[in-house]
């Protein structure tokens, strides 16, 4: 069973959404250990939470693809 990759985010708005748009934020991500790495990443979404959201299902799947990757060498 792979690991768990516990991670935790805060969300910068650059733009907030409106009811036309989607707003632009900036999402710094982060592990905790034994996956302490951060990533940060430029979202659009309808608000904050769902760019959290989306930013910490992208940093799951990288730093799962970079350790599959890692452990396929070994």
């Amino acid at each position: 069973m792979p690991d768990l990759i516990a991670a935790s985010a805060v969300v910068d708005v650059i733009r907030p959404a409106t009811p036309r748009t989607l707003g632009a934020f900036k999402v710094d991500v982060w592990g905790r250990p034994p996956h302490d790495y951060a990533r940060v990443y430029d979202i659009s979404a309808k608000n904050d939470t769902i760019a959290a959201q989306q930013g910490i299902q992208r940093f799951v799947k990288e730093i799962g693809a970079m350790l599959a990757e890692q452990n396929a060498g070994n």
